[in-house]
């Protein structure tokens, strides 16, 4: 899955040139791209003065915990984000998106004290801007995910039940394909034409 690698760039990117630095604004012209029920302007009043102390990462979740025991932000690129700092992607090509540089493709933004800027570039909007995400809801890293956390994530929860949505990464692309086959769907009737 190309996300996971992508989401890992975008967090070196975050940790080599966006750690310490205070935000001054925050820049949210797209209501849509903000999850959670979360507006501009409480976004901006939870960000501003804070800078950011860590970059990491989750599953596809940029997590970037802010200064003074602020708020964490979370990013979800999807297929087509990308995380830009200072003019600088931290992917340069994408498999879902278009790679060209469309200021206007920038669905949110920070801009640094020291005139640098953070901004999530998605053309096709299918990311999204959160506070404080909620990691319980999320399984083990696929990167960093044990023999026995795989084993309980992939056991079904009840008989013929597909485990989808435990364990966060590419191992749901390696394993979906196999319980799709043992799923429910797989005891429909097959109808020949």
């Amino acid at each position: 899955m190309p996300e996971l690698a992508e989401v890992e760039a975008y967090r070196r990117l975050a940790e080599e040139r966006a750690l310490g630095r205070p935000i001054a604004v925050v820049v949210a012209p797209d209501a849509w791209y903000l999850k959670g029920g979360l507006a501009a302007p409480a976004l901006s009043s939870a960000l501003v003065g804070h800078s950011f102390v860590s970059a990491e990462r989750r599953g596809k979740l940029l997590l970037l915990p802010t200064s003074d025991d602020g708020p964490t932000l979370g990013l979800r690129f999807g297929m087509s984000g990308r995380l830009m700092v200072d003019g600088a992607a931290g992917v340069d090509d994408l498999w879902y998106a278009s790679n060209r540089d469309e200021a206007r493709w920038d669905r949110f933004a920070l801009e640094f004290a020291d005139g640098g800027r953070l901004a999530m570039r998605d053309p096709r909007r299918l990311g999204g801007v959160s506070l404080d995400p909620t990691l319980s809801r999320l399984g083990p890293d696929a990167l960093t995910i044990t023999q026995g956390q795989l084993r309980h994530a992939l056991a079904p929860v009840r008989p013929g039940a597909r485990p989808s949505g435990r364990v966060t990464g590419p191992v749901n692309r390696v394993t979906g394909p196999a319980r799709r086959v043992t799923g429910p769907a797989s005891r429909a009737p097959r109808v020949d034409p």
